[in-house]
């Protein structure tokens, strides 16, 4: 899955307060890793660094997502918080 940096931080900002518990819970993931994806780049606390490629481009660069988890469930979150 391709998309661009922007868009990545779009979503990030437009989850609502709890989404990163409830993303890490879901997906048996630290509330650290969840970060990192979507942009932080810390290992403390047990956050990993997630593998995705950023290529330089438009927009802050397109990033290749190589697991769409989480992603996908961010997604599904501000679906949800619509409603």
């Amino acid at each position: 899955m391709n998309i661009t940096f922007s868009e990545l931080r779009k979503i990030k900002h437009s989850l609502p307060t709890g989404s990163v518990s409830r993303i890490a819970s879901e997906l048996n993931l630290s509330e650290q890793t969840v970060r990192n994806f979507f942009g932080a780049n810390k290992l403390e606390s047990g956050g990993q660094v997630v593998d995705f490629q950023l290529q330089p481009g438009p927009n802050g660069g397109i990033v290749s997502i190589q697991n769409p988890s989480i992603i996908n469930l961010a997604k599904q979150i501000i679906e949800e918080s619509k409603s």
